[in-house]
């Protein structure tokens, strides 16, 4: 069973296809080992394991015969409790949703079923999505610690072996945050590649969908069965037909840019510097390194909140008259701060998203990718409320985590997280690249160029 843990995803579905490995087999190791991990860790809010063992019988059985459907046939999969799932709950780990039963399947939903995934549960979040801690779950890699949010549960899940791979949502952070403090891979793909019907919203002009697995091969399995046109999503674009999220690793003469400025400021020194090692990796890989300055950098995080908590004060505005009592303080607190704002405040963070957005265009006119750490701090203790900077400074752990990320929900940008070295309290370190609107492919390619091992110094 331990050994079943250790496969990757895309090692699993290999042997799967291969009929040297059940279905059932990988769902009772998951199953096992969320019955020991769950007590102490907390990741799920629901387990559905009678559904889970019935759909490996069929998929077993459906591979037996032929009936293969590609890389995730029998692969055990969990989901963000915002995704929809047809006659389940949909709770965004909050009291507010109490009783609440979807009447039909989210897109994800339905591409991972048609893609032959096992579901195996819904995973726990910050509430609403609304924050960077999900404190309710703990990370596996040390219970004391956070495993970061909004999409805590499902990068929980996944690295204490209870999935193969889940999927989150990401707003100003919440995939790649939790991915990073998990040791994990995570994606937020470019803005309108991965249909969010059917998905409970925080921010609609910054949500997207995404995955997190442990490599970076499986995280471009799951999109690549998950992303497509959508038009229920009115976000929702269709990918370049030479689209490949099956990226090899080759980066000899791709242009990585290395932010002077914003990327590292009051960034821990363990953090800086595994950025520095992964830029050297890909140097002698056959990068080439290009510093660049990050334009409009002191307007990035103001345009992030002004848009994100008016639209979040918007769909929670009947919620939040009828049953404020409901909600946690610090979402409560968030959702009455975004009605505050007027209109006009609103239409100027848009004005300010669209001038950002022009402004980084022009950026990556220099450079294919950029690469940054992803979260100025490891995984904080699950009592720390802020992280304190060697100039005396003091910075709460949300406005932390969320620091780094925010830019690529605000212009739309594909952004990839890849484990990259620990800290010297052995936590994980993650560090991000960056690309250009539906380059999600370079962006991946480049991630599993990190990946790559070392060569001898």
């Amino acid at each position: 069973m331990l050994n079943l843990l250790n496969l990757t995803l895309a090692q699993a579905s290999a042997a799967i296809a291969a009929r040297e490995l059940s279905p059932v087999e990988l769902v009772d190791a998951a199953l096992a080992r969320i019955g020991a991990r769950e007590p102490e860790i907390n990741a799920f809010v629901s387990v559905w394991e009678d559904a889970a063992r019935q759909q490996a019988l069929e998929a077993e059985r459906d591979i037996q015969h032929g009936r293969y459907r590609g890389p995730l046939h029998g692969i055990p999969i969990a989901l963000k409790d915002l995704f929809d799932v047809a006659g389940q709950p949909t709770t965004a780990s909050s009291r507010v949703r109490d009783g609440h039963l979807a009447e039909a399947n989210s897109a994800v939903t339905d591409a991972l079923l048609r893609g032959g995934a096992i579901l195996l549960g819904k995973t726990h979040l910050h509430e609403f999505a609304f924050g960077l801690t999900t404190p309710q779950t703990r990370n596996p890699l040390d219970p004391q610690r956070t495993p970061g949010g909004s999409s805590g549960g499902s990068a929980a899940a996944v690295a204490y072996g209870g999935a193969w791979a889940a999927m989150g949502t990401d707003t100003g952070g919440s995939i790649r945050v939790p991915a990073a403090l998990c040791g994990l891979v995570g994606f937020k793909p470019t803005y309108g590649l991965v249909s969010r019907h059917g998905t409970m919203p925080l921010a609609w002009s910054l949500d997207h969908a995404g995955p997190m697995a442990r490599t970076v091969e499986d995280v471009g399995l799951l999109l690549q069965a998950v992303m497509g046109f959508d038009a229920r999503d009115p976000a929702s674009r269709t990918p370049p037909a030479s689209f490949d999220t099956n990226a090899q690793s080759n980066v000899h003469g791709l242009r990585v840019g290395i932010p002077r400025n914003y990327y590292f400021d009051h960034v821990a020194e363990p953090v800086a510097a595994a950025v520095r090692r992964a830029a050297a990796h890909l140097e002698q890989q056959g990068a080439v390194l290009v510093e660049v300055d990050i334009p409009l950098a002191d307007y990035l995080i103001p345009t992030q909140w002004g848009l994100m908590v008016a639209e979040a004060a918007t769909v929670h505005a009947k919620d939040i008259r009828q049953s404020a009592s409901l909600y946690g303080d610090d979402v409560r607190t968030l959702l009455e701060a975004g009605q505050l704002l007027s209109a006009g405040d609103y239409l100027k963070a848009q004005r300010a998203r669209n001038l950002i957005a022009k402004r980084w265009g022009s950026l990556f006119s220099d450079i294919d990718v950029l690469l940054t750490p992803t979260v100025p701090q490891t995984a904080a203790r699950l009592e720390q409320d802020t992280f304190d900077w060697e100039d005396g400074s003091q910075e709460s752990v949300a406005e932390a985590y969320v620091r780094l990320c925010a830019p690529a929900n605000v212009t739309g940008l594909p952004a990839l997280t890849v484990p990259f070295g620990k800290d010297h309290q052995g936590l994980p370190v993650g560090v991000q690249i960056m690309g250009k609107a539906f380059d999600d492919a370079k962006v991946l390619q480049v991630g599993r160029a990190i990946e790559q091992p070392l060569s001898p110094t």
